[in-house]
């Protein structure tokens, strides 16, 4: 994915293209540090900012993908809430303009993956099972990340301009005939550093509440 510099996208440069601007999906949760939640509001307000200058370059938005968006349709928007409340927010404004809410992934797929994920994150002992599981993983999370591919390969039209929120570190195999716009707020690097600072709080926290 190419890192964008918001001065430098014209519409003409990219006329005729499929273009795509791809949102990292930062959380937060209940009692969540106060440091952590200021840290994250001022993340999505970078975020809001940043996409404001690059949609008055490129255009306006036709299409909205969102990770763990099963459905179809602005009558679902409100389960989005649920997922980010921010990315929401954001959402609801674009599809008030007319852009339309696209179904992301497939439910039966991305349970699985976290139903896999979550096998490794126990612990296990033998190194066969492992092993075998991780295979799995690996295996259940690109066929969800051919899903997304496909389904805005399929769904975002010439010259259309599309949005995707969906979490760091996916490996979603875009079209090579979709530009590719990264966002990358400064902010994302502060709450990068404060989950390194605090990691062992984290887990002893979340340690805690099991």
């Amino acid at each position: 994915m190419e890192e964008i510099r918001i001065e430098k996208p014209t519409v003409d440069e990219y006329k005729g293209r499929r273009k795509i601007i791809y949102i990292p999906l930062i959380h937060t949760w209940e009692d969540a540090p106060i440091e952590y939640t200021e840290l994250v509001k001022g993340y999505w307000n970078e975020v809001r900012e940043q996409l404001k200058k690059l949609t008055a370059k490129l255009g306006g938005v036709d299409k909205i993908y969102h990770e763990f968006f099963y459905s179809q349709g602005e009558n679902e928007l409100s389960s989005l809430k649920e997922i980010n409340e921010n990315s929401y927010d954001i959402i609801k404004k674009f599809v008030i303009t007319g852009a339309k809410l696209i179904q992301t992934e497939d439910k039966d797929i991305s349970e699985a993956c976290i139903d896999w994920e979550r096998c490794l994150t126990i612990g296990l002992i033998n190194n066969e099972v492992r092993s075998k599981v991780s295979e799995f993983y690996i295996e259940t999370s690109n066929k969800r990340y051919r899903f997304v591919a496909e389904m805005i390969d399929k769904t975002l039209g010439e010259d259309e301009i599309g949005i995707i929120f969906f979490g760091e570190n996916h490996r979603i195999p875009f079209s090579e005939e979709i530009e590719v716009f990264n966002l990358t707020p400064r902010k994302l690097d502060d709450i990068h550093n404060w989950f390194r600072d605090n990691l062992s709080k984290m887990q002893s926290l979340f340690n805690t509440k099991k």
